[in-house]
């Protein structure tokens, strides 16, 4: 065998080796199991798998009502599909994976320093997968009166232009307490009973409970042409419309969250304002007080 022979032989006797062990490295990471993962005795770990492999940028929530309140935590996942939830209180969780482009995957139950293999559970169509999308995502379907609707030339007060309207829509008015676009909001309760249009099915639904006379205020401000609107955007949701735009999932440091809900005060309150934090500066008062 001739030098230059040997010498490619050895070369590609490298390369096969080289990728070998990349196949196997890569392999090993893409199906770490849930016990590779390394928690404390008060957290719950694991992994989250979809049909082709780690699922990255997913939410896994722990929930409980083992508690004195409803308590609630969730993480998201790394490359790998990886995820602790920590510091938790002793108690009995359901654990599950929700992420864009999914449905929420079946539900575990887990105590603190357990390992979970979370298989996820791919969204069968567009419209499910909408399901789960950001609320604002669905309120932008929301259509705006045209400028040439304002000045007095519509039902909307003459003494409003149409950045008043857009201003009361997304920073003054309803958004001040509601999520609008969240299912509750993009939907009309059956429980509010049948009416003659959407328009009508709005005018109702903000006379409900105590803020029902400043919600009907804040949409009479507008005109009526506001209640039409809204009906025309639950109606069109109610239609099959999808928003016209996906989210994509957490990436690098979006991922580093722990988020933490707990249920307070009762259903007899009305006041539901809580804030333990300045979302400007999120690091303001941490571990301290939560003021409600």
């Amino acid at each position: 065998m001739s030098s230059s022979r040997s010498f490619r032989v050895l070369i590609g006797l490298g390369v096969s080796a080289v990728l070998s062990a990349f196949l196997l490295l890569t392999t090993s990471r893409a199906q770490q199991p849930a016990s590779d993962v390394a928690i404390d005795p008060d957290d719950i770990g694991g992994v989250v798998t979809g049909p082709k492999g780690p699922e990255a940028g997913v939410w896994v929530i722990a929930e409980t009502r083992d508690l004195p309140v409803r308590y609630i935590k969730s993480v998201v996942t790394d490359d790998r599909g990886r995820f602790v939830v920590p510091d938790l209180p002793q108690a009995s969780y359901q654990v599950w994976a929700r992420g864009y482009g999914l449905v929420d995957s079946a539900k575990a139950t887990a105590k603190p320093g357990q390992r979970l293999a979370i298989t996820a559970t791919v969204a069968p169509n567009e419209a499910a997968a909408a399901h789960y999308y950001p609320a604002i995502y669905w309120y932008t379907l929301l259509k705006i009166p045209a400028a040439d609707q304002f000045g007095g030339k519509s039902s909307i007060p003459a003494r409003l232009t149409q950045t008043n309207w857009i201003s009361a829509m997304k920073n003054t008015g309803c958004i001040g307490c509601h999520q609008l676009g969240q299912e509750s909001t993009r939907t009309i309760p059956a429980a509010l009973g049948a009416f003659e249009s959407p328009t009508e099915a709005w005018r109702r639904r903000v006379q409900s409970g105590q803020a029902g006379q400043m919600m009907l205020g804040q949409l009479n401000n507008l005109g009526d042409i506001s209640f039409a609107n809204f009906g025309d955007w639950t109606d069109r949701i109610a239609k099959g419309e999808l928003p016209f735009a996906k989210p994509a999932r957490p990436q690098g440091v979006e991922r580093n969250i722990v988020v933490t809900l707990r249920d307070w005060m009762n259903e007899k309150q009305y006041l539901h304002d809580l804030i333990a934090s300045d979302r400007r500066h999120p690091s303001v008062n941490a571990y301290g007080p939560v003021y409600g």
